[in-house]
């Protein structure tokens, strides 16, 4: 794709060009390609083409740009689990011992909190 993107900026800017020189030398080429009275017409169309290329270049040059957004995402995706892969390779995981918990006492009254009290509908 960005080749072909290249090849249609160049040929709007060829284009252009072209047609610069043409109208500027209008009174000599005028009457060779059959344009000697200019028409509005005439100038539409040749507007027309122009920005008719000008939008396939511009949108082949925005297919490019997101294919390679899309490879970058991907690159970034492969990298971040290489990157997680590597680390669990150099911490692997050791199972620690775990300390026992102390259980409380439920007798005790921890606080100014009363017990907890469960109201039934009779």
């Amino acid at each position: 794709m960005k080749t072909i993107a290249h090849y249609l900026q160049l040929a709007v800017l060829i284009f252009f060009l072209l047609f610069l020189i043409f109208f500027l030398s209008f009174n000599v080429l005028g009457s060779t390609f059959g344009m000697d009275p200019l028409t509005p017409e005439s100038m539409v169309k040749v507007f027309l083409t122009g920005f008719i290329l000008f939008l396939a270049a511009w949108g082949a040059g925005l297919i490019h740009k997101s294919n390679l957004n899309d490879q970058i995402k991907k690159m970034q995706t492969e990298m971040n689990e290489l990157k997680a892969k590597l680390y669990d390779f150099e911490h692997p995981k050791t199972p620690q011992p775990s300390k026992p918990v102390p259980q409380k006492n439920q007798e005790e009254n921890p606080g100014i909190l009363r017990p907890r009290q469960n109201f039934t509908d009779q």
